[in-house]
Formats: structure tokens, C-alpha cells, sequence
């Protein structure tokens, strides 16, 4: 009897040491946690409500936000007050599949977080003294700071997000669904209602 148990006590040892080889107590738990579908979820809509607040406040006020882009110097005249539209209502667009977790929006997300990221620098770097003006006229960050190193270290964190949503993806094998796949959904659920009635 006393063989057996030692034999069944070296045999859970080794299931233990090939589970977790450098002894850590719940790795497998912290890996479950890290890469929950919650986590995902709320970097995704944190990324995504912050866009939306982002793109409708300056939706609001085009005006102001193409004063701020033109403080920049990066483009003719005639282009300002489009690109001043322009860009918020992509942010919104993008911002609400975003949310409902849409394929491709996370992407135009990525590239619009490079292109604020890349003309904040050119501003630092320039020594400019213009507001960031990323969330509109009513920014609490430009009244508080009034520059742009603050809003350069936000994006940088909200593209560790971005990197960590990837991350996600890639570790769960997850691929969202496209427009088409939600759009098709919704036209079989109002035929479904139709029939019933």
C-alpha cells in the first residue's frame, strides 16, 4: 500500500511540474483572466465610447476643431473644413461597429489613433503651443494642460489596448463578423416577425 501511494505521489508531481514548470500557483487562472472574453470586452467599449465622445464633440462644433487643424500647418485651406468633418464622423462610424465588434473597425481605429499620434508628435516636435483639440472646444485636457505631450502619452495607452485586443484575437483564434453577416442577421429576424404576424 505504502508503494502505491508514493508511486501516485510522484505521478502527481509530474502532472504538476508539466502543467505549471516554474511553479507558479494558478498561471493557468491568470492566463483565464487575462484572456477573458470581460476583458476583451471592456478595453473594446472603453476604445470605443472614447472615439464616439471624441468624433460628437467635435462633430458639434466643426468650426473650432478646423481652427485647431489649421494651427498645424499640414494642408492647404481648402481642404481643412472637410477633413474637419471628415474625421469626426469617421471616428463615430468607426467607433459604433467598434462597439459592436465589427471586422475591419478595429483596424480603421488603429489607423486613425497612428495619424493623431504622428501629427501630435510633428506638433511637439515643431514646439507648437496649439491644443490638442481631440475631444472639441469643451477638451478638459487642453483647459488643464494645454498641450500635447498629455494627449501623445493617452494615445499611447489607448494603443496598448489596441495591441492588446489583437493579442486577444490572435490567442483566441477569434475573427469578428462583418457588416454583411449582422445586416443579413437583422433581415432574417425582421422576415422571422413578419411571418408570425
Amino acid at each position: 500500500m505504502g508503494v502505491y501511494k508514493t508511486q501516485h505521489n510522484r505521478c502527481e508531481n509530474r502532472i504538476s511540474v508539466a502543467v505549471d514548470p516554474w511553479g507558479f500557483a494558478g498561471a493557468a487562472d491568470v492566463n483565464r483572466f487575462l484572456f477573458s472574453i470581460w476583458i476583451y470586452r471592456i478595453i473594446r467599449i472603453i476604445l470605443a465610447v472614447v472615439f464616439l465622445w471624441s468624433g460628437a464633440a467635435k462633430l458639434y462644433n466643426p468650426g473650432v476643431f478646423a481652427v485647431i487643424i489649421e494651427a498645424y500647418g499640414l494642408m492647404p485651406d481648402t481642404w481643412i473644413m472637410p477633413v474637419a468633418i471628415l474625421i469626426p464622423a469617421l471616428e463615430i462610424i468607426l467607433a459604433i461597429g467598434l462597439l459592436f465588434d465589427v471586422r475591419g473597425n478595429l483596424g480603421g481605429i488603429t489607423g486613425l489613433l497612428v495619424l493623431f499620434m504622428v501629427v501630435l508628435t510633428y506638433g511637439i516636435h515643431m514646439g507648437l503651443d496649439v491644443d490638442c483639440g481631440c475631444f472639441g472646444p469643451e477638451d478638459p485636457e487642453a483647459e488643464a494642460f494645454h498641450g500635447l505631450r498629455s494627449a501623445l502619452y493617452r494615445d499611447m495607452g489607448m494603443m496598448a489596448g489596441i495591441g492588446y485586443l489583437y493579442i486577444w484575437r490572435r490567442f483566441q483564434r477569434k475573427t469578428p463578423h462583418g457588416l454583411k453577416h449582422y445586416l443579413s442577421n437583422f433581415y432574417q429576424e425582421g422576415e422571422t416577425k413578419n411571418e408570425t404576424l
